[in-house]
């Protein structure tokens, strides 16, 4: 089997497994409830409250949205200035391959594909997307700590599984973050470590063809070296991508919040929902499962069931899930294979 059918094979599997997987959660959930049921879901959102459904569906547009301004933003810093529109089938193929394969970062090299078909060195974009992705993991922990500190007493309300996640998922944050800044700030040592790996794979390769790699490895060392070097003196490039980040992570973690004011849920849990969602998000966005099913149904439900009911908090993490995951991830699959086949045709 070629690289490229084993590749075509991985994705096929991982999209049919997470199918699988999330009808598994959805039966899962609807056999807990004693009285829930899809089409009983349908008739609550349609009574809803139609301008906190709109507002939560905005807030899952925001998601990819914002996810696509902070990656124009970086590329504009280090002039390589590009359209939301192409940001967009960045941001999208991301959260689409995340969803669908073990690891949350899963959508890199998705995004690394686009960018690079439009031109930008493979250099540039492997700097641009370990930047973007050290930000939203900042993000990520940013928002965390200011629940904790707007919240104190909420993270003993969890149950143990729920707090060893959270807490697992902090450790995980700062370990990724270091990891990220490393490969910025010492791109030397990371070459040499991959340039190592080169030549062991290439013993039996041609000497021109093994020549030609390393060539086009020194090209990639030299576009990465010189974008880290200026990420580390623009700290308006880092800023704003942190800013932004924030406010993409925010939309997403604000959707149950909205979802329950749609249903008919009191104002003042609003800021409670936020907070613990928010600690919630940390516990869950690193399993390795993809799109963490299950698991951040589950600490959903025994977060939330605190506040209401837990039939109440069944019912309210399917509808959260069902706008900021399972349609979020529908939509961007589909543009993503929009961008990918008009691409293939203008080529």
């Amino acid at each position: 089997m070629s690289n490229k059918e084993g590749s075509n094979f991985k994705k096929i599997f991982w999209m049919f497994f997470s199918v699988l997987l999330a009808v598994l959660t959805v039966w899962a959930i609807l056999r807990e409830s004693r009285t829930l049921s899809l089409p009983r879901l349908f008739e609550v959102v349609a009574h809803g409250n139609l301008l906190y459904l709109i507002v939560s569906v905005i807030c899952a547009t925001s998601y990819v949205v914002f996810e696509a301004v902070a990656i124009c933003s970086i590329l504009k810093g280090i002039n390589y200035k590009r359209t939301l529109r192409e940001g967009l089938l960045y941001s999208t193929s991301d959260v689409y391959f995340s969803a669908i394969t073990p690891s949350a970062t899963g959508g890199q090299p998705a995004s690394a594909y686009f960018m690079y078909k439009d031109g930008i060195p493979a250099g540039v974009v492997s700097a641009t997307l370990i930047l973007n992705l050290m930000m939203y993991t900042a993000a990520i922990g940013f928002l965390g700590i200011v629940a904790i500190i707007l919240n104190p007493g909420f993270f003993n309300e969890f149950g143990d599984i729920a707090r060893t996640l959270i807490i697992l998922g902090f450790v995980v944050l700062i370990t990724l973050i270091a990891v990220f800044f490393s490969l910025l700030k010492d791109n030397d040592k990371v070459f040499e470590l991959i340039r190592k790996i080169v030549c062991f794979f290439q013993k039996k390769d041609k000497e021109s063809t093994a020549k030609d790699r390393l060539s086009k490895l020194d090209k990639m060392e030299q576009d990465y070296s010189g974008c880290a070097k200026m990420f580390a003196g623009r700290n308006d490039i880092l800023i704003k991508a942190f800013i932004w980040n924030v406010i993409q992570r925010a939309s997403q973690i604000a959707i149950p919040m909205f979802m329950h004011l749609c249903l008919g849920g009191r104002a003042k849990d609003s800021a409670m929902l936020f907070s613990k969602q928010c600690l919630i998000t940390i516990g869950y966005n690193f399993v390795p499962i993809p799109g963490a099913m299950g698991i951040a149904d589950f600490m959903m439900i025994d977060g939330f069931s605190d506040i209401m009911t837990h039939e109440a908090a069944l019912q309210l993490d399917m509808v959260s899930r069902a706008i900021s995951f399972y349609i979020c991830v529908t939509i961007s699959g589909l543009i993503t294979l929009g961008g990918y086949l008009w691409k293939k045709r203008k080529k």
